[in-house]
């Protein structure tokens, strides 16, 4: 759908009044109301009102999702909006994402680098942690601006890229930067998928996964798990993973979750017994997803 954005202010420069809109080009005096008051309209009148005014349709209107949540992030990120729901996310899902792999950052740092961008380092706090906390705030905007496009290879790499660049890892020549890995990697004392394994591993889990028609909240669970199961790149596979179940959540309408630190032993627990046991890691997920609720309730969003 599409919202009006200087659709009032062309009428007016051009001489035409919202009457014309009724009868030169036909529309209901209930969609001419619609216009007066900003709500949104289909494709089909925006492109018949800029023809008529002469005007590219990007200068009348917006393209606005569905998606309240979605919606919300965009125009707060836009507006650069403090204290709202993307000000939350951003700090809670990069503070949480990053702590599980390692990051000595708490979330007051966190919160202080987006807010201030600036870190009170205490005893000292490694730059790379530093980095990637920045990166990872920038990652999400990228979620936010592609949410609703197809998942792809180079989507998945781009997250990678974004989250991982100018970091310690970057100057190693072995390790591949928004590229699949090069080296044989153990999680847990467990191989993944060889590097020469990869590629074909990933093009079938999305070729299967893009072919499905109604997502659900169980088929991002279960795409997240056999992503982690590869574990394409050297590293940041965790916060990549949980990076593309957020975007398709937002692409689908779906709350998404959030893995708090304090969880991650019942997260860990659910992605190595998915097999056998698959409630594990949809519990933890959902109660992700409550916490993500709990913050859609605070803002009166959904």
């Amino acid at each position: 759908m599409y919202s009006y954005e200087g659709l009032l202010a062309q009428l007016d420069k051009t001489g035409r009044k919202k009457t014309d809109l009724t009868t030169e080009l036909g529309l209901s005096s209930r969609t001419v109301a619609k216009i007066a008051k900003g709500e949104k309209l289909s494709a089909r009148v925006m492109e018949k009102v800029a023809d008529f005014l002469g005007a590219p349709a990007a200068s009348l209107c917006r393209e606005e999702s569905d998606n309240a949540l979605l919606q919300a992030l965009r125009d707060e990120k836009e507006a650069g909006i403090s204290g709202g729901i993307y000000h939350e996310l951003q700090v809670r899902m990069t503070y949480n994402s990053n702590r599980m792999e390692g990051s000595t950052l708490t979330e007051a740092q966190t919160r202080m680098i987006f807010e201030t961008n600036t870190v009170d380092a205490g005893d000292g706090v490694p730059v790379d942690d530093i980095l990637e906390t920045v990166h990872h705030f920038r990652a999400i905007d990228y979620v936010i601006d592609h949410a609703e496009e197809p998942l792809t290879e180079d989507l998945i790499k781009e997250l990678h890229a974004i989250l991982k660049r100018d970091t310690k890892d970057s100057t190693l020549p072995w390790f591949a930067v928004g590229e699949y890995k090069k080296r044989v990697n153990f999680v847990g004392g467990k191989k993944t998928a060889s590097p020469d394994e990869v590629a074909g591993k990933m093009a079938a889990l999305l070729a299967e996964y893009e072919e499905l028609q109604d997502v659900r909240f169980r088929d991002i669970v279960a795409f997240h798990c056999a992503f982690e199961r590869i574990r394409p790149f050297q590293d940041g596979n965790g916060r990549v993973g949980r990076l593309v179940a957020l975007k398709e959540c937002l692409r689908w309408n779906i709350v998404p979750f959030i893995i708090e630190d304090a969880k991650k032993a019942f997260y860990y627990r659910g992605l190595a017994k998915w097999d056998e046991e698959p409630g594990y890691l949809l519990d933890t997920c959902l109660d992700g997803q409550d916490t993500v609720r709990r913050l859609l309730a605070d803002f009166a969003i959904l």
